[in-house]
This record gives C-alpha cells, sequence and structure tokens, in this order.
C-alpha cells in the first residue's frame, strides 16, 4: 500500500546534511539507492540530485516505518522524517560529504515503487550504451549524469551573464526558417498551409544575427538550437546547441578578446582557470606544424626531417621529394614490437597518398645517419615513439593538385593532414602510456572536488588556440571549379579583394577557427557588409543572379539600407561542456541524444507518419522496394 504525501513539505536535500545539522528534525526525499536489512536495523541510503544520506530505520522505535523499509527496493521513492545524529566514529564514512551523520527515521512514508529497472543508478559504469539510452530516465539519475548537467547549467549561466556585461543581447531567432547553404543537409518541415513548400530548420542562425545588425542592435548573441542533417559521431549530434554571437564594427581582435573573456567564465564555473589570450597560429602553419586546422597542442608538433635524408636514400626509400617529410614524437611510448606496429597500419589514412616508417631499427640499418638526425630534429628520448611520413610517388597526380600561389597544394595538406591524424590518433591509443591527455581528467576530478574552493590551474590541460588565415575557396577537381571553404557571407582580406577572378587560390578568408585539445570549438568571420561585394563572390563561385535572388533576395535587398560592418562567431556549447566533464561523447552531456544511427530509443523515433497527417500537409511517401 502506498502512501500520500499529504502536507509534508521537504526541508532539506540529501546531501546537504553535515555535522552541524545534529539534533534538527528534518524531511527528506529520493530514490532509494541501496537497502541493507541488519535485523532490526534497517539503513536505506536516500539519494537525490545533490548526494545521499544514510536513513536508519530502527524496528524498536519505528515498527510501521521498519516493516516498510522490508518492502523498499531499490528505485523506489520514499520520504523519510527523522532527527540528524552523528555516526559512531568507526562507523564514519569519509568517501560521503554526509558520511558523519545519519537520520534517525521516525516516520517512513513509501511514494511510489518501481520496477526492476535494467541497470541501477548507483553503478558507476554501464558498458551497453542502447540500454542506457532507451532508459534515459534512469541512466540521468546516476551521480556522473547529474554532476554533468549541473556542470553544463552553471557554464551556461556563466557564458550569459559574462555576455551580457559585456552587453550583448540575447535575441531569439526563428527555428521555422528558409534554407540556406551551411555546408549540410537541411531538416525540412512541410507546410500544411502552403502545400508542396517546405520551411528549413537552422542548421545556424548566420543571416538572421546579420540582419539583427542591419537592424542596429550592435551586440547579439544567442544560445541557440541548430539542427544539421549529417552523419553522427562522438562530437556530433543532429541537434545541437550552439553560443551565437554577432557585432558590429568589429576587427578579428575584437571578436577573439569577448571569446576569451566568456570562455574563462564558463572555465572558472568549472572550477578551471582558463590562461589567456589564445595564441593564434595561420592556417598554414596549422597544417605544417601539426597536421590539422584543429589542433592539439598538449602533443609535441610535427617536424620537418627533410634535411635529415639525401636524395639518394629518398628514392631508395620510394619517398616522393618533392613533398614534404615530417616526423613526429608520441612521448613515453617507446619502441613497438612488430605485431605492435602491424596493428597501427589500419589506423594510418593510405588514400591521403603519404606512407610512413615506424621501424627505426630497420631504418638505422640502411640509413643510420637519417634515423640519427631523424631523432635529434624531432628532439626525441629513448622512451619516444618516433614516426617519419611522406609522400607516395605511386600516388597519382590529380589536376587539383596543382600548386597555386599563395597557399598549400592539396597534395601537401594531405601529407601533412595524415601524419596529423595519425599523430593524434595513436596518441590516443597509447595515453596510458604517455600521459598527455590523462592529465586533462585530473584537472577536471580536481576542479569537480566540492571540497577545494578555488580554480584549478588548466593551462596545461585544455589548450585554446586561434588559426586564421584560411584559404576562401576550395578547388574541386570533378567539376574545374572553385567552391567557398566557409559559407558564401564570409568577407575576404581586402588586400586581396583584387584577385577574386585572377588568382582565387589566393585569396584568404577574415575567418578564423578556435580549437582546443585537437577538437574544433567554434568559427567564426568578419561578414561581407556591402551588396556589390557579395553578389562579386556570388559570381565568382558560379551563382547566377537569378539564383542569388531566389535564394537571397530578402538579405540582398537588406544589405542595401545601410548595413555596417559586423562579424561574430558560434561555439559549440555541447562541446565545451564535454571537455570540461571529461566525457567522450556529447551523448554524456545532451540530456535525450540520438544515437549513432540517428534513433531517438527512448521515445522511438523518427516513425512514421499517419495517413491522416501525409494527407494534410499534401506529401505522399514513396519508398524504395
Amino acid at each position: 500500500m502506498l502512501d500520500f504525501l499529504g502536507n509534508l513539505e521537504r526541508t532539506h536535500y540529501c546531501g546537504e546534511l553535515r555535522a552541524a545539522h545534529a539534533g534538527q528534525i528534518v524531511v527528506l526525499m529520493g530514490w532509494v539507492n541501496r537497502r541493507r536489512d541488519h535485523g532490526n536495523l534497517i539503513f536505506l541510503d536516500l539519494r537525490d540530485r545533490t548526494g545521499i544520506s544514510q536513513i536508519v530505520l530502527d524496528k524498536e522505535l519505528i515498527p510501521d516505518g521498519h516493516a516498510k523499509g522490508e518492502q523498499v527496493r531499490p528505485e523506489y521513492v520514499v520520504a523519510a522524517v527523522g532527527k540528524v545524529r552523528l555516526r559512531d566514529v568507526d562507523a564514519i564514512n569519509p568517501k560521503m560529504e554526509t558520511g558523519e551523520v545519519e537520520i534517525e527515521a521516525t516516520q517512513l512514508l513509501v511514494l511510489n515503487d518501481s520496477r526492476l529497472a535494467p541497470f541501477s543508478p548507483s553503478e558507476e559504469a554501464i558498458q551497453n550504451e542502447e540500454v542506457r539510452l532507451k532508459y534515459r530516465y534512469v541512466d540521468l539519475r546516476r551521480p556522473e549524469m547529474q554532476r554533468n548537467f549541473r556542470l553544463r547549467h552553471n557554464i551556461t549561466l556563466a557564458i550569459r551573464d559574462n555576455l551580457s556585461q559585456q552587453g550583448f543581447l540575447e535575441i531569439e531567432t526563428p527555428i521555422l526558417t528558409k534554407s540556406t547553404p551551411e555546408g549540410a543537409r537541411d531538416f525540412l518541415v512541410p507546410s500544411r498551409v502552403h502545400p508542396g513548400e517546405f520551411f528549413a530548420l537552422p542548421q545556424s542562425p548566420q543571416i538572421f544575427k546579420q540582419i539583427l545588425m542591419i537592424s542596429g542592435f550592435d551586440k547579439y548573441f544567442q544560445i541557440a538550437r541548430c539542427f544539421r542533417d549529417e552523419d553522427l559521431r562522438a562530437d556530433r549530434q543532429l541537434e545541437f546547441t550552439q553560443v551565437d554571437l554577432e557585432m558590429s564594427f568589429p576587427r578579428q581582435e575584437t571578436v577573439f578578446a569577448v571569446v576569451e573573456q566568456f570562455m574563462a567564465a564558463a572555465f572558472a564555473a568549472a572550477g578551471v582557470t582558463l590562461a589567456t589570450p589564445f595564441p593564434i597560429i595561420t592556417y598554414d602553419d596549422s597544417m605544417r606544424r601539426f597536421g590539422s586546422d584543429k589542433p592539439d597542442l598538449r602533443l609535441p608538433e610535427l617536424t620537418d626531417v627533410r634535411p635529415a635524408f639525401t636524395d639518394e636514400a629518398l628514392a631508395t626509400l620510394q619517398i616522393d621529394p618533392a613533398l614534404p617529410v615530417v616526423a613526429f614524437r608520441i612521448p613515453g611510448v617507446g619502441e613497438l614490437s612488430r605485431k605492435e606496429r602491424e596493428d597501427n597500419h589500419p589506423i594510418f589514412d593510405l588514400k591521403k597518398g603519404a606512407k610512413f616508417i615506424d621501424d627505426f631499427k630497420r631504418l638505422a640499418k640502411g640509413f643510420p645517419e637519417a634515423a640519427v638526425k631523424v631523432r635529434e630534429l624531432v628532439g626525441a628520448v629513448e622512451a619516444d615513439f618516433v614516426i617519419v611520413v611522406a609522400g607516395d610517388p605511386a600516388h597519382a597526380v590529380k589536376a587539383s593538385d596543382t600548386k597555386f600561389p599563395g597557399r598549400l597544394s592539396e597534395r601537401e595538406i594531405n601529407v601533412y593532414s595524415a601524419a596529423g591524424n595519425f599523430r593524434t590518433e595513436l596518441a590516443k591509443k597509447y595515453a596510458d602510456r604517455h600521459g598527455a591527455f590523462a592529465v586533462t581528467e585530473k584537472v577536471v576530478q580536481e576542479a569537480n572536488d566540492q571540497s577545494g574552493g578555488k580554480c584549478v590551474d588548466g593551462s596545461e590541460a585544455f589548450r585554446p588556440i586561434w588559426v586564421t588565415d584560411f584559404p576562401m575557396f576550395e578547388y574541386d577537381g570533378p567539376t574545374a571549379k572553385w567552391m567557398p571553404a566557409h559559407h558564401p557571407f564570409t568577407a575576404p582580406f581586402e588586400a586581396d579583394m583584387k584577385n577574386l577572378v585572377a588568382d582565387p587560390a589566393s585569396v584568404r578568408a577574415n575567418c578564423y577557427d578556435m580549437a582546443m585539445n585537437g577538437m574544433e570549438l567554434g568559427s567564426g568571420s568578419i561578414r561581407i557588409h556591402r551588396k556589390d561585394v557579395q553578389q562579386q563572390i556570388f559570381q565568382s563561385l558560379g551563382i547566377s543572379d537569378e539564383e542569388a535572388r531566389a535564394r537571397f533576395g530578402f538579405f540582398l535587398d537588406a544589405l542595401e539600407y545601410g548595413t555596417p560592418p559586423h562579424g561574430g562567431i558560434a561555439l559549440g556549447l555541447d562541446r565545451i561542456v564535454m571537455l570540461l566533464a571529461g566525457a567522450p561523447s556529447l551523448r554524456e552531456v545532451i540530456a535525450f541524444p540520438k544515437t549513432a544511427k540517428a534513433v531517438d530509443l527512448m521515445v522511438d523515433a523518427p516513425t512514421t507518419a499517419t495517413e491522416q497527417q501525409l494527407k494534410e500537409l499534401h506529401i505522399r511517401v514513396a519508398l524504395k522496394s
């Protein structure tokens, strides 16, 4: 028989009680985390979002409550009334924040029962993620998940407060809008009122925030929900949240300063001190030094080791002398066995036209001077694992491989990116040996230690960097056309405008990314604010005046009404929280995420629509047999 709550009101949360509360009468409510029956004494660990308190049901003192205690099981919802008392010295639990006290119950109400859950929230790790997502309401009760979402709340609040203090106004933009080019597929929403026509869910509020600058709001921000129909991975979901902002009359440095302020505030809310200002690197330098446009600064850089090899050595090793020859080291890994090296081969991307040398004993036999020089150039000690990555001359040269003045060629980029990807993947694989990544977990753990009152220095664990001077265009070999490397509202540098038609490869975009620990956190740019320049960009991309008018007519019109220079950025809030939570995937910091197959297992979505719904929307479904 279940009890009614009646007029009983909670006085404290389970995780709040300390020795100072001894002697007080309290009312606690929550879920039974564990139950231990010691005959005349039954101990219940009562859990809510703040922590756990131990409830003592004494048969002599509270026979009715003791009888109920015999019936309750984990995840039953109960209310306990009783006096806080100090535990005996030998019964103190130092692992619990409430471990010095317990509640001597005088009343126990069983408010609801529970089916046997597929897993217990008291478990530290549940291996089957699909079960976790199917029963997300149970999974979210786990202390780890509760901590993640308290952290997310604190980070979001800190960002919102900081941007408000910097003079930004929070303004919402539409969810039902028009399709714009953002680099991914749109989610389309059919219109019942306008048969055959569709809204699109926003991939970002890009055009709307630019229009807000035209409208004179000067500084806008939004904790914006965005939607992209793309393949999922650990750091990507179909629907996500970004910190979106735009401002009038900025330079790049203005945007950087704003972002660094709110990032420092967000990290402080998580108990971590983030060093500012962030370092800045150009795209070309980032590729040369890290093999990535989202570099992980926690690892040693790529090193140019071409001087270590003679032309004869390169020919014998079948290395293309026209392409980069780089090496990197993974600290503390040491020399690997042949079997270990072979197991690493599938990680390397052979499609990029690069090859690698990881057997230094064999290299030293044929080219001893080169082997010694390579290790010397990368600064390797005996315990470091060193790999050389170079161009493969057997890789066919394509039309798009042409080296254009002022930028790296596609083949050069491929070698650098193959090396960069190999570097990060091997570092992850051998993280237990080198410890470069473990420091992040250590800082997160220390920052979330409730006994500490000060921020923990995160300067080594969290390594942000700005990447600038991206190419404005990318050459598409199959179509022999230049394509936008970013969205077409990004402004080119003024000095490069004259080359838009004659030398598009040399044109740099006035855009910037912010990366941290090998993950892109945000991307932004100074925007085009003049209609003639916007039209010129459309023309250089092969977008006709008619197509531009059909897709962006309202925006082109707005540009004619006194548009100020403006720019902004959008940072992934989910990714920021993921880093600070020390979580392996976004699914740990999004309350109701989708699986890698884009399915919500809890609500069983997506589903088919009824014939009546389809009829109202003037839609007929035609499935392939």
